[in-house]
């Protein structure tokens, strides 16, 4: 049901990032979506700031299309992005990003733990990391743990193994640091602060077809599909399979 990679390249290879990109812009309810999400990141940065925008995680994406004047960056040595660097280490001064934008990329840092180090280090007073990540609901679990090739554990550590930069993984750590653990992220990023954690998107994804299958539907019925998923919004807590986090410092 969900993602079974291109099977020519190893899920490490920088070319199986470029064959994912190339397959969201070729598929029209797929891009639709990824605009939508998008669409979240520009205008919660717009709203800051005093500083640089950066997006972490670029190569599979088009953000740098539609906001021209973000940062696009990655771990894996891809041409269409601006930065080659790790999410741990972030080569930006004190105080000097205003958003840092990731789009299913914080499940993937083997240590969050340095990357919201430098996140509050880097980030200006008032700025934000704005991440869209799987969801840790009734319906995620059963999705992620049955039809996801990446583990979903949301017992599981608060670090993951190295080394391989998108085949090593845990779904669940967006929960486990923002949600599970969140005492413990109170005391270890004093000057962040969750703003919100948005449940969202509980079919279109998967009607989608992902990078993997073909759409289920057409792109001209993508607003219908999202209407559905208005009518279903109440239940985002239950059926969303992914959610928006923003954390702001202060």
């Amino acid at each position: 049901m969900f993602n079974k990679y291109p099977s020519h390249y190893d899920l490490d290879d920088p070319r199986t990032t470029l064959a994912h990109r190339d397959i969201i812009l070729g598929k029209p309810f797929l891009k639709k979506l990824y605009s939508d999400w998008y669409a979240v990141f520009i205008g919660q940065s717009r709203k800051l700031q005093g500083g640089k925008y950066l997006e972490l995680g670029s190569g599979g994406g088009f953000l740098k299309e539609i906001f021209p004047e973000v940062i696009t960056s990655d771990i894996l040595d891809l041409p269409n992005v601006d930065r080659i660097f790790s999410a741990e280490i972030l080569p930006f001064a004190d105080n000097e990003l205003a958003s840092i934008l990731m789009l299913n990329v914080f499940h993937h840092i083997p240590n969050p733990h340095l990357f919201l180090k430098e996140a509050q280090r880097t980030l200006v007073r008032g700025g934000a990391v704005v991440m869209t990540e799987p969801a840790n609901s009734l319906l995620g679990r059963f999705i992620y743990k049955r039809f996801h090739p990446e583990p979903f554990d949301e017992n599981g550590a608060r670090e993951i193994q190295p080394g391989n930069p998108l085949s090593n993984s845990n779904q669940a750590l967006p929960h486990i640091y923002f949600e599970r653990d969140l005492e413990l992220f109170k005391r270890e990023y004093p000057h962040l602060k969750i703003k919100s954690i948005k449940y969202h998107s509980p079919i279109s994804y998967i009607v989608s077809g992902g990078v993997s299958r073909s759409a289920m539907l057409p792109g001209f019925m993508y607003g219908l599909v999202k209407a559905v998923e208005w009518l279903l919004s109440p239940f985002s807590r239950q059926l969303g399979l992914f959610c928006t986090i923003e954390l702001v410092k202060f």
